[in-house]
């Protein structure tokens, strides 16, 4: 396999993003000798960044056969020094056999796109061992601005939540030759904030953090502001971040 120049940036671009990612949390956990999954790795940065760092052993899953190719071949060019601390696997975790077995569990920009987000968690919680921690963070937000990700059509901000759904998508419908019934069709699950809260409450995990319009871009700000006026939070609650402990 040939590694493509688009795969070669998006994975470069995957390490200033995870420095965010860990500045947003608040926290790194301690890498030395853990065992990491990474669900919804993508190209691997992150795996990569965390097996450098010094983790025991870093699993990343990630439902798309292209990118986990990428992940692999790449690991094998570019760093083959890490081959035996890195597993890639195109596998929904609920198909991978292992029961208690990661210190640490990550998921970044995956978890909008999750229909079934509640089993998920199910499914992470069974594979932590007991005291583990989950890490998390995505955005937008569907009742957010683009929280759509562009993918109903809708070309003006918090278009997909103006225009009735009907509408978008039976534009969509015809622009693709197919009929789409569902938003959770073109793989987003729908879920505002207040679902994310009520979600993490119910799953049996320690919520320890829970964080919305984290970062430094001034439009961050605003939308906080904004998001304090009363029936408006929904709106302006841009990304989420997010860490979950097992307790018990």
């Amino acid at each position: 396999m040939t590694l493509a120049e688009r795969d070669l940036q998006f994975f470069d671009r995957g390490g200033r993003e995870n420095d965010k990612f860990w500045k947003r949390l608040g926290e790194k956990p301690d890498f030395t000798g853990a065992a990491f999954l990474d669900v919804g790795c993508g190209h691997g940065r992150m795996c990569v960044d965390i097996a450098r760092a010094g983790a025991g052993e870093v699993v990343g899953l990630d439902t798309s056969p292209h990118r986990i190719q990428f992940a692999g071949e790449n690991l094998r060019i570019n760093h083959p020094d890490l081959r035996g601390n890195i597993e890639f696997l195109n596998l929904d975790l609920k198909e991978y056999e292992s029961a208690e077995r990661f210190d640490y569990i990550i998921s970044k920009d995956a978890f909008e796109h999750i229909i079934d987000l509640a089993g998920m968690l199910r499914e992470m919680k069974k594979r932590l061992k007991p005291g583990g921690k989950i890490y998390v963070g995505f955005g937008p937000l569907y009742n957010s601005y683009r929280g759509d990700h562009k993918r109903t059509g809708a070309i003006i901000p918090w278009g997909h939540l103006l225009i009735p759904e009907r509408i978008l998508l039976s534009r969509l419908s015809k622009k693709r030759g197919h009929k789409i019934d569902s938003v959770r069709e073109l793989g987003l699950n729908k879920l505002s904030l207040r679902d994310y809260r009520d979600l993490l409450d119910r799953s049996g995990l320690k919520v320890g953090l829970f964080k919305v319009n984290c970062g430094d871009h001034p439009v961050v700000r605003i939308f906080s502001l904004l998001g304090r006026i009363p029936g408006l939070k929904e709106y302006f609650s841009f990304n989420l971040y997010c860490i979950l402990q097992k307790v018990d």
